[in-house]
């Protein structure tokens, strides 16, 4: 894990280098500019008379991916919001949960020189829906709880508003859970009897999407944060891959990867995968 995070590091270090060197400075108009997409995604098996068994099932996923930027001579502020839900039902089987989050990054910069900006940077993340320990079936958590909550200021380094990284030495982190959860015990960190835990530390996050080839596009999201206070070698990790190959205007394959490090809420690393057919709404 160590060397893993490390790894991690030398990229970001290295990220506005190479950028530097290998790409020209885009021309960016002055003004907002707002993009989203809705996608909905579906998955689906059916079996009949199969005689190498199989199992019917049915799952698809509701996304919403909406990005509000804002740039001028020395300002810059943008701000990314992420939905998605999903569901998947099992032939005689009741329907689970696949995919539940609701997150916001934004980052507002004052320019400083060349591509760095004096920023301040806000990031919320959670669920809305109820979540069950796979082993017990025990619910462990609902919409909005755990609640985490990051801000504080640093500096950004943003070559266009597909490529920044952002580096926050001072960052506050609050955790909230509801406080039936923790009655009897921890909970995503927070003490028993408590439902609050802070935490300061530095967070570091990373945006960059590029385009493989013709209609393919891939989406990483990086967010890093280690706590001062706390254990500061277990590095919080956070990395999100969307691929996205484009069929036409309103269909397009999709392939979401994610995967989780945070000790607080699980001893080891948390992955989701989901890959199917998705329709596509842009506005």
């Amino acid at each position: 894990m160590k060397k893993f995070i490390i790894s991690i590091f030398v990229i970001l270090i290295s990220i506005p280098v190479f950028a530097q060197e290998s790409e020209e400075e885009p021309t960016v108009t002055e003004g907002w500019k707002r993009s989203g997409k809705f996608t909905i995604l579906f998955n689906q098996s059916a079996f009949s008379n199969w005689t190498a068994g199989g199992e019917n099932t049915l799952s698809g996923t509701l996304g919403l991916n909406y990005d509000i930027n804002y740039f001028s001579e020395n300002i810059t502020w943008d701000t990314k919001i992420i939905v998605s839900y999903g569901i998947t039902k099992n032939q005689d089987e009741d329907q689970q949960k696949t995919d539940d989050r609701l997150e916001i990054n934004s980052v507002v910069g004052k320019k400083a020189s060349g591509y760095w900006y004096y920023s301040w940077f806000f990031n919320g993340k959670t669920q809305m829906d109820v979540g069950y320990d796979p082993d017990t079936d025990l619910e462990i958590s609902h919409g909005f709880s755990p609640l985490y909550l990051q801000t504080g200021p640093g500096m950004l380094w943003k070559k266009s508003d597909n490529l920044k990284v952002n580096f926050a030495p001072a960052t506050s982190k609050l955790v909230l859970v509801h406080s039936h959860f923790t009655e009897f015990g921890e909970s995503f960190g927070v003490e028993q009897g408590k439902s609050t835990r802070y935490e300061f530390g530095v967070a570091i996050g990373a945006y960059y999407k590029l385009t493989l080839m013709e209609n393919v596009t891939m989406e990483n999201i990086l967010n890093l944060y280690s706590n001062y206070i706390e254990d500061p070698q277990n590095v919080d990790l956070d990395y999100t891959m969307n691929l996205e190959m484009t069929i036409n205007k309103y269909l397009s394959a999709n392939l979401s990867f994610q995967t989780i490090y945070d000790d607080n809420a699980y001893q080891g690393f948390q992955i989701r995968e989901v890959f199917g057919l998705g329709v596509n709404f842009g506005f």
